[in-house]
């Protein structure tokens, strides 16, 4: 892990195990690292990723305001398998959010995961495949999708699962854009 902090810090790209499913990423705060995982992922321009943050303070660094409805909806749904979209307006996040002005956070209750992004603050993540092929379940189909184009690679094992439940906050209720690996409600989470 402290290897991989140190290439993560550096803004080099890799294929971590996330609490879902294997992913890439790389510092959210790397202009060049978000243009080269575009490239390599061949993803869609227009597409945010999603950022993984290690604690629910680690928001305001995004400058994202949250009023109390917002704050109790997260403390309900967070840690989990929960992507959560808010209000990112900042131009500075531009290359964050793509011009959509808003940016899908997960804070994650995998343990390891968690250590890893108090070391390198947020990190960028989407399931490790290019798009529109199937998720990579182990490092080997990484690895043929990815080849040297990635700077690391760290292996956990065959990993499968769902993707993350998407939601977006709505005043003081959740709608859900994706249901994933955590099934939610709008009124009862489970």
């Amino acid at each position: 892990m402290e290897a991989a902090k140190e290439k993560l810090l550096q803004g080099e790209i890799g294929v971590i195990p996330t609490d879902t499913i294997y992913g890439v990423a790389a510092s959210a705060f790397s202009k060049n690292a978000v243009t080269k995982a575009y490239c390599i992922l061949k993803r869609n321009p227009k597409k945010p990723f999603i950022v993984l943050i290690g604690t629910i303070d680690d928001l305001q660094l995004f400058d994202v305001l949250l009023d109390k409805s917002s704050k109790a909806i997260l403390g309900m749904i967070w840690p989990g398998k929960v992507s959560v979209v808010l209000p990112v307006t900042s131009p500075k996040f531009h290359f964050l959010h793509r011009g959509k002005k808003t940016l899908a956070f997960r804070l994650p209750r995998k343990k390891f995961l968690l250590d890893l992004l108090r070391k390198t603050g947020p990190l960028i993540s989407t399931s490790a495949n290019p798009e529109g092929k199937k998720p990579a379940e182990t490092i080997a189909e990484a690895e043929k999708y990815f080849g040297k184009s990635v700077d690391f690679y760290l292996n956990c094992g065959k990993m499968k699962s769902l993707p993350s439940t998407l939601v977006e906050i709505n005043g003081n209720s959740l709608r859900i854009l994706r249901q994933g690996s955590r099934k939610i409600s709008r009124n009862l989470i489970s």
